[in-house]
């Protein structure tokens, strides 16, 4: 790979550490949150789900124009407007001023996935587009591995308003580097027709059964994932029994697995087949979900171990999806889609959270009830999903 390619990564990976971390920290931030400011766990959900549904909405709306201009130009202003939000979350006083804010910070961040995933599909063939797709998606564990666990100590050391701030300072750093090193990205401007109308991009989505299958699939993903996410801190916590010391230590075992497994997996996948090594994270991972939701009383290291399998299995299971969606589609139609795609994760991210909060309830003694119930919805639709990527890219596997 040249060095220029290695540099844009580098970058791109360390824009969605920060981008993951803001909305990662937002889900174990429950057990502090929720006495912070006398709310029940339906209410944290809303925090959750304002980011989620306020970026797929911006998320949709910019898919009708997103490729009307240069991808370079769109990423720097999505960052610099979600740095924004996340800072206003850092100071937010009270639960509404955080929830708009929560809302602020998603109308932005709702458009910085999609560009990310564009920039890399253009710059980088399918068959090499699983390692790009591996390291830059490998943000995820480094914000797991260090981000998490650092923010969660500074939420003890100091307060939970410290690990937003952390990510607007993170971020400023940041943003004269992607300004400077991204390339201008504008070649799919010049490859499209003229004449075309903006409401082409949900046209051309519409008279496509396998872009729509794909978005659907995309959503199914994201529900499956985080239908039990956002009380996984709770639960350790309130019904494992497990200190607020401990259970920083679940995203650093997990994360150390995820980087590793989002660089190996990327490659595995580029040889052997993304659909294969998808449908293996898939199956394994159903066995994991069903235990990590049903925990009897057991050592925390073999709850860790657990963690870190799974934090595999669901890693390989995104690198791989995401490269597969990112090929139904021509390059100059790619942003519009992405964003598309893009917005139908954070529908899918909101549905389960909310979803989430609507199912589970506390005890008398603040532990998490009917937790074991959201496993069983995630098995059912990561089975869903699987059963809709082999219908679905089946064939385009096989032509590769």
């Amino acid at each position: 790979m040249r060095s220029d390619k290695k540099i844009i990564l580098f970058l791109l990976a360390a824009l969605n550490f920060t981008h993951i971390l803001d909305f990662m920290i937002m889900m174990p931030l429950g057990n502090y949150l929720m006495p912070y400011f006398s709310i029940n766990p339906r209410e944290f959900t809303y925090l959750v789900g304002a980011y989620t549904i306020s970026a797929a909405i911006s998320g949709f709306g910019a898919a009708f124009f997103v490729d009307r201009f240069d991808r370079k130009k769109l990423l720097i202003i999505a960052y610099a407007g979600f740095l924004l939000g996340t800072l206003a979350c850092g100071l937010a006083p009270s639960y509404i001023l955080l929830l708009a804010a929560r809302l602020l910070a998603g109308l932005f961040g709702g458009l910085i996935a999609a560009q990310v995933l564009s920039i890399i599909s253009d710059l980088f063939v399918y068959e090499e587009r699983g390692k790009a797709m591996g390291a830059v998606m490998s943000a995820f564990a480094v914000a797991s591995t260090l981000g998490v666990p650092f923010a969660l100590y500074l939420s003890n050391l100091i307060s939970w308003h410290a690990p937003f701030i952390l990510v607007a300072v993170l971020g400023l750093i940041l943003l004269p580097l992607l300004m400077r090193y991204i390339p201008v990205m504008d070649a799919h401007v010049r490859d499209r027709e003229e004449g075309t109308k903006a409401w082409e991009a949900l046209s051309q989505v519409l008279r496509s059964r396998q872009q729509m299958l794909a978005l659907l699939f995309s959503a199914l993903i994201m529900m499956g994932h985080f239908l039990i996410i956002p009380f996984i801190n709770p639960f350790m916590e309130y019904n494992m029994g497990f200190s607020r010391s401990q259970t920083p230590m679940i995203y650093l075992v997990g994360g150390i697995a995820s980087f590793f497994a989002a660089n190996i997996l990327g490659r595995v996948a580029d040889r052997f087949g993304k659909l294969p090594v998808f449908t293996i994270c898939v199956l394994l991972s159903l066995f994991f979900v069903f235990s990590l939701t049903h925990l009897s009383p057991i050592p925390f290291v073999f709850v860790l171990l657990m963690f870190a399998v799974w934090f595999i299995l669901s890693t390989g299971r995104g690198v791989t999806a995401q490269a597969m969606i990112s090929n139904v589609v021509k390059p100059e139609q790619r942003g519009s889609f992405m964003s598309f795609n893009s917005s139908l994760q954070q529908v899918g991210t909101t549905i389960a959270s909310i979803a989430a909060g609507q199912i589970v309830i506390q005890g008398k003694e603040g532990q998490i009830l009917r937790y074991g119930w959201l496993g069983y919805g995630s098995i059912i639709i990561l089975l869903i999903a699987l059963g809709l990527a082999r219908y679905l890219f089946g064939n385009m596997e096989r032509k590769q």
